[in-house]
């Protein structure tokens, strides 16, 4: 039996208003879960700031007060490495630098390195990793307190030789069975304290690179 013109079209009509209605309820959808997801993107993010520099250092709105900074001398791999200003009452007062260690024994290790005005580290955390568990996983804090040893120091604190593990003459500790995933870590956090130290005026003065953050590495 051969359908009836007009009924072809209204069967046509239905199908094109439910697509439209489907569009939109899945276009509202959408919307409002990305603003629920950028939301949570930001605070985690803030959640590590807040880890590697307390609040209470700050009173600017570090997620857009940050600039993208490239340089293989100081971060290998072609980072681009994620540099937040930190000012209270418009005045500099650290910087922190999201970057890798290239050369961790699963591959990339991501680090939040803290740095006073002064050249003084106020916290270093591990933020995402492939270490071995039970072994080179002791760099995240919740497993250790070995990342903690950074806090306070700076270059000179201590001298050249010392930013290294002891089994290679330094004064960072080891881990039993992995050296490699501590060594990597060391290595990179004193090549971002010798970066800031080279270059901590312009990367104040340089304008903010805009928009919200949307990556928490």
């Amino acid at each position: 039996m051969t359908e009836r013109p007009d009924g072809i079209w209204r069967s046509a009509l239905l199908l094109a208003v439910v697509a439209v209605i489907g569009t939109a309820l899945l276009s509202g959808v959408h919307e409002l879960t990305a603003e629920r997801i950028a939301e949570e993107e930001r605070r985690v993010v803030l959640e590590q700031l807040d880890q590697v520099l307390p609040a209470s250092r700050y009173d600017n709105a570090m997620l857009t007060d940050r600039i993208t900074v490239h340089d293989a001398a100081f971060f290998p791999g072609g980072q681009a490495v994620t540099v937040y200003r930190a000012r209270r009452g418009g005045e500099p007062s650290a910087l922190i630098l999201r970057h890798r260690a290239v050369n961790g024994y699963s591959g990339d290790i991501h680090l939040l390195t803290g740095i006073d005005i002064d050249g003084r580290i106020t916290g270093v955390r591990v933020t995402r990793h492939g270490e071995t568990p039970g072994l080179g996983d002791g760099i995240e804090v919740e497993k250790s307190d070995w990342i903690r040893a950074f806090d306070g120091r700076a270059l000179g604190d201590p001298e050249e030789d010392g930013w290294r593990v002891r089994r290679d003459g330094g004064v960072f500790d080891q881990f039993t069975g992995a050296t490699i995933t501590p060594r990597a870590v060391v290595g990179a956090v004193h090549a971002a304290l010798r970066y800031v130290e080279l270059n901590r005026a312009t990367l104040f003065e340089q304008p903010a690179q805009g928009g919200e953050e949307r990556n928490a590495q």
